[in-house]
């Protein structure tokens, strides 16, 4: 009898259909980030109850958009792009664990569906989504430049609603591209029990970060930024804008290689 293979599903003899594949992953792409304040209260409701508020500046968040170009250790995405190239945009807040603060995703929307299974299994609550960017070229006049006085624009949707609008102008470069979604993440991981009444079968608090960081020169910006609900997606009503802190405009390169288990609730033994 074969033995199945693949990191993802579905499982076949070779492992060639899974829809991601087995860990290292390598991303390359450009981060634009708004970052705002809302009330404390809001970022609270979001937070597990073994979760705090980040003490210094709790009200804080990023909304980041990505243009992602992403692939495993063979590489092989990277000749057939449909398989490398998406975009993304996500929502950050802070938050404490045992006394230390972390930077934990609420909210995150993608265009594909490799990037959505890598992310449940990372602890993202990722959805389909479709999302815009405004692009930086260096040639040609169909492109903002990375100088002073650029204009680029972001925008996310999904099920046909627009749920985010962001017009960000470049000012000059920075020391730092934000300050909401600069420590490890600490995400939670769950799945429902098959049968009804029995809670997850799955309940994890895990913590990780990217590795091999190579970042370009972070620029800072001024943003205005609408949020929107639909029927289907919440985002003004759980974070609603009190005030604009800034925005930021990086390229940067990561490698994801795993994360660390900080606390099974589905097997507290462990």
């Amino acid at each position: 009898m074969s033995s199945l293979h693949g990191f993802f599903p579905p499982r076949t003899p070779s492992g060639k259909s899974a829809i991601a594949p087995e860990m290292p992953w390598f991303y390359s792409g450009n981060l634009l980030t708004v970052e705002f304040r809302t009330d404390p209260k809001s970022v609270q409701a979001l937070l597990p109850e073994e979760i705090s508020l980040a003490e210094d500046d709790p009200g804080a968040v990023a909304l980041i958009w990505a243009d992602w170009q992403s692939c495993s250790q063979s590489k092989e995405e990277l000749l057939d792009p449909l398989r490398s190239q998406y975009l993304e945009a996500f929502v950050v807040i802070r938050c404490q664990y045992q006394g230390k603060t972390y930077s934990r995703c609420v909210a995150i929307w993608v265009t594909k569906d490799f990037s959505l299974a890598r992310g449940w299994f990372q602890g993202y609550p990722k959805k389909i989504g479709s999302i815009g960017l405004t692009r930086i070229f260096n040639h040609g006049k169909a492109t903002p430049r990375l100088e002073p006085g650029a204009q680029l624009g972001a925008s996310i949707a999904a099920y046909d609603h627009r749920l985010a609008t962001a017009r960000v102008t470049l000012r000059e470069p920075s020391q730092t591209d934000g300050f909401v979604n600069g420590h490890p993440m600490l995400h939670s991981r769950w799945v429902p029990s098959i049968t009804p009444g029995l809670g997850n079968s799955l309940d994890q608090l895990i913590t990780m970060s990217g590795v091999d960081a190579d970042l370009g020169q972070p620029w800072a910006g001024d943003a205005e930024l609408e949020l929107l609900d639909s029927p289907w997606d919440e985002l003004a009503s759980i974070l609603p804008i009190k005030k604009m802190i800034g925005a930021y405009y990086r390229e940067v390169g990561v490698t994801f290689n795993g994360g660390k288990l900080v606390l099974d609730k589905s097997n507290p033994k462990i």
